[in-house]
Parts: structure tokens; sequence; C-alpha cells
């Protein structure tokens, strides 16, 4: 009895195996393929406008991203010289189906962390975010407007201490650096 029950278990194994390697990948939602846009490498430049965050001044960086876990997200890693010197971030997009938005998360150098939502329509992609600042979290939101071939957008955004009152946090150009040719 022992044998048959140890052979009876061994081919039930077998065949939840069998079965699970014939089962078909998970795939990502479509409005995911949205996000597809940002793959590649950027370098950007713009400029911080004076407020709670500082006096303002240049900046100038580069985001490289890719696709990520069987396409259902987005990673970038981005780099930026201004005004309160240089940081580092990466950041991870993705779309959620249940609430039918983009969400973004952006760990940057110094501990902090941005948390925020995008709403994409056409060439437009609209976002607010939680903003840590100096020990302080601030509310944010802004625009990319993509260009009609997608490779370069404007990128706008404002700041408030209280979600009342808006001012101008920053501005500037992205521009996708299309991929060395192949020798």
């Amino acid at each position: 009895m022992t044998r048959i029950s140890v052979l009876l278990f061994l081919l039930i194994c077998c065949f939840a195996t069998a079965m699970q390697a014939q089962a078909p990948a998970a795939k990502p939602d479509p409005e995911a393929k949205k996000l597809h846009v940002l793959v590649g490498h950027w370098t950007y430049e713009g400029e911080y406008k004076p407020g709670p965050l500082g006096p303002g001044g240049k900046r100038t960086g580069e985001m490289t991203c890719q696709m990520v876990l069987g396409g259902f997200f987005i990673q970038c890693r981005e780099t930026e010289k201004g005004p309160a010197g240089e940081w580092r971030a990466l950041g991870m997009f993705g779309y959620d189906p249940v609430n039918k938005n983009y969400l973004d998360h952006v760990y940057l150098d110094n501990g902090s962390c941005l948390i925020g939502a995008y709403t994409l329509s056409g060439n437009t992609w609209t976002w607010a975010a939680k903003w840590p600042a100096g020990g302080k979290e601030y509310q944010a939101r802004g625009t990319h407007e993509f260009a009609a071939d997608l490779m370069s957008m404007a990128d706008t955004a404002e700041i408030s201490v209280d979600g009342k009152t808006w001012m101008p946090l920053r501005e500037g150009k992205l521009t996708k650096v299309p991929p060395a040719a192949k020798k």
C-alpha cells in the first residue's frame, strides 16, 4: 500500500508540474504598453523656480529607462545636477488595472521616496505626487507633453505647501537619445 501511495504522489507531482509548465504566462495589461515610450536613454535640461525648495537655478540630467518584470513595469535610473548639487534616483512605474491609473514610486539617494500617480491622455501625461524635501512633505503636480514623434517632451511642475496654493517648481525639456547604429 505504501508503494502505491508514493507512486501515486509522484505521478500527481509530475502531472501538476507538467500542467504548470504549460500554463500561459501572465501578460501585461494593454495600458501598461503605453509606458514603452519611456524606454531608452534621455537627456534633459531646464530650470528650478525659486520657492519653498530653494532659490532655483539651472538643472541638467539624464535618465535611462527599461521594461522589467515581464513588461509589467518600467524602471528608470536618473542622475541630475542642479542648484542643490548632484542626486540620483531609481523610479518604478506601472499600470494599476484595479484603480485604472499609473503608479509611480521614485527612490532618491537622500533616502526619500516620491509616491505619485499618472493619468495618460494622448501625448499628455499628468501627474501628482507627495514630494518630501527638507524634512517636510509637499504636494507636487505637473505634466509631460510628448512631441508627436515621441522623441522629446516638455516637463512642467508646480509645488504646494498646503495643497491649496500652487507655485511653479520646474520646467524643462527631455530629449531621447537615439541608439547608436550597430556595426
